[in-house]
């Protein structure tokens, strides 16, 4: 008898932890997919519909219009050279900053680290505006003569997206076990051998991720270029601009948007293959153990070749590179200062009031940004997390390989969607959708939301490489153990991915505090942004106007400065991981 029962008793087990998976894994990869239909597809196709429907059936005709312009093919070249060129830059460039910054210890090296990621979340008109004051006539760059040049909008691009080479690939590459490249050192290869078949192999799953992610940014510039570069170095972002905002054609920019789209279908895919050749279980370590002290002096008695050199090199890269980071933002506080009386705090003490015709100060916007924020990341965590979740599974059978491939695909999309289209579709779209009788244009989420979707795909490519590195077989050998599928989650992936989570956390926040193309669609006059207000001062005529937009860029960068700062202490002092 006790042969005959002892299966019966162990079966309900066994089965009640199948199902537990099966539900676990379907609501992981349901919640985001509902997400991003509802608050991305959706808007998106009603925007496309606008320009593609006519009289209620399909008018395809305006490819054909558009790509009759010659203006169009020039705009897509100027587009495809701007952002290929700014993202070779800002890898060249970011590759040494990853290593100093992340894999070498210095004194004030986190407060490097929150500075190289200011530039980031800086609103990109504030910035355009900043790099063209240092290369006019008579600026601390005008003997270069680069104003409205591609060499100044390439410029602008790698200061934005320098931080996004340097956090993406570090954020891995502190987290390598030192031991392989310190073998292949005592087998007799040389510091830049080893590097190069070694650690770079390794990394490479984590430089296309942040290549494809700075890809994705220069393609979709929209402030930076207008500013910099006029209608002569348009962009399909700005262009798609220009046809909804002056000329109301939504046929041309719904054609441009599907351009955008497939530019951006291209990319993902050929970052994807680059990152699927050369991933595989990585051997993590405890931070403290592979970070090393910078070395910027050979110790008495070691001989050359001992890596030294490279940390000379990379340590002067990175200290020029964050000296040309500098530049603009310190113009940016030196303008600030500036009065029509001389030098003072003038520009400061008015963003306590409305101004002219503004509803609302600059701290009231403040605090209205820090909220939205919160709500942002919170939704981009928990949406992108999953999304992390999901994709860095092996599936054994090819069918789900794929599905997993198209899932990481799929929710790169808002990065290289226009957020005029984003934006303008939430408009078009959320009064009462799917026919429901609600208007959500109404709702104070619908910002957060708007900001939550660009900060998915962040979170996503800060968790995901550490999450692809962890070896399956702790994860098998737990739930051998009878863990369930939450039970290994907790036990497993979070521990390992929890300092990734404190980057995705600074990353999505600062992102959601400089956000400002969707949100100067949804913000309502009485609840703007910070960024919204800074646009809205930028252009109106007077002096003491344009101030008050410096001084209050100038909070905004100190701001979001502290943010990832905080965020750091927590990576360092929240998890031995």
């Amino acid at each position: 008898m006790t042969t005959l029962t002892r299966p019966a008793a162990v079966a309900p087990a066994e089965v009640r932890r199948s199902v537990g998976r099966v539900l676990f894994w379907a609501a992981a990869v349901a919640v985001p997919v509902l997400f991003l239909g509802f608050f991305f597809a959706y808007p998106v196709l009603v925007m496309m519909g606008r320009g593609f429907l006519a009289d209620g059936t399909l008018d395809l005709g305006g490819f054909a219009d558009v790509f009759s312009r010659p203006r169009t093919w020039r705009i897509i070249g100027l587009t495809l050279a701007q952002a290929g060129l700014a993202t070779a830059v800002s890898v060249l460039l970011g590759v040494p900053g990853a290593y100093v910054l992340h894999r070498r210890r210095f004194a004030g090296r986190a407060v490097v680290r929150a500075f190289v990621t200011v530039p980031f979340v800086l609103p990109t008109v504030v910035v355009g505006v900043a790099f063209r004051s240092l290369l006019v006539e008579g600026g601390p760059l005008g003997f270069l003569h680069l104003d409205g040049t591609f060499a100044a909008i390439v410029a602008a691009l790698v200061f934005f997206n320098y931080a996004v080479v340097v956090r993406g690939v570090g954020g891995l590459w502190e987290r390598l076990d030192p031991r392989a490249e310190q073998a292949a050192r005592a087998l007799g290869a040389s510091p830049w051998r080893a590097f190069v078949q070694v650690t770079l192999p390794a990394l490479t799953p984590a430089i296309a991720s942040a290549a494809s992610l700075a890809f994705l940014f220069c393609a979709t510039a929209f402030g930076t270029v207008l500013v910099l570069g006029g209608l002569q170095f348009g962009t399909i972002e700005t262009e798609i601009w220009v046809q909804t905002t002056q000329y109301l054609d939504l046929r041309a920019a719904a054609v441009l948007s599907v351009v955008q789209l497939v530019v951006v279908a291209v990319a993902l895919g050929v970052a994807g293959r680059a990152r699927s050749r050369r991933e595989r279980a990585l051997t993590l370590a405890v931070p403290g153990t592979a970070v090393a002290p910078l070395r910027l002096r050979r110790p008495a008695g070691v001989p050359r070749g001992d890596g030294h050199g490279l940390d000379v090199a990379a340590a002067a890269i990175t200290a020029v590179v964050v000296v040309l980071l500098a530049l603009p933002l310190v113009n940016l506080v030196v303008r600030s200062l500036r009065t029509a009386h001389g030098w003072g705090f003038d520009h400061y003490r008015a963003l306590g009031t409305p101004g002219d015709t503004l509803q609302v100060s600059v701290w009231q916007a403040t605090a209205t940004s820090l909220r939205t924020a919160v709500d942002a990341t919170t939704i981009a965590l928990v949406v992108g997390g999953l999304v992390a979740l999901v994709v860095s599974r092996r599936p054994r059978s090819r069918r789900a390989r794929r599905a997993v491939a198209g899932l990481d695909a799929v929710f790169m999309l808002p990065l290289g969607v226009s957020a005029v289209t984003v934006g303008f579709g939430f408009l078009l779209a959320m009064h009462e959708p799917f026919g429901l009788p609600v208007d959500l244009r109404t709702s104070p989420m619908l910002v957060p939301v708007a900001q939550a979707v660009v900060a998915v795909p962040l979170v996503v490519r800060s968790v995901l490489p550490v999450l692809r590195a962890i070896d399956p077989r702790l994860r098998e050998a737990a739930a051998t153990l009878g863990a369930s599928p939450a039970r290994v989650l907790a036990a497993v992936d979070l521990p390992i991915a929890a300092r990734s989570v404190g980057l995705a956390v600074g990353f999505a926040f600062a992102a959601s505090l400089g956000e400002f193309g969707a949100t100067s669609f949804l913000a309502r006059p009485t609840n703007p942004t910070l960024p919204v207000v800074i646009f809205r001062l930028i252009g109106r005529p007077g002096a003491d106007n344009y101030g008050m937009a410096l001084a209050a860029s100038v909070v905004l960068a100190v701001l979001t400065a502290g943010i990832v700062a905080l965020c750091e202490r927590l990576r360092t002092t929240g998890s031995e991981w």
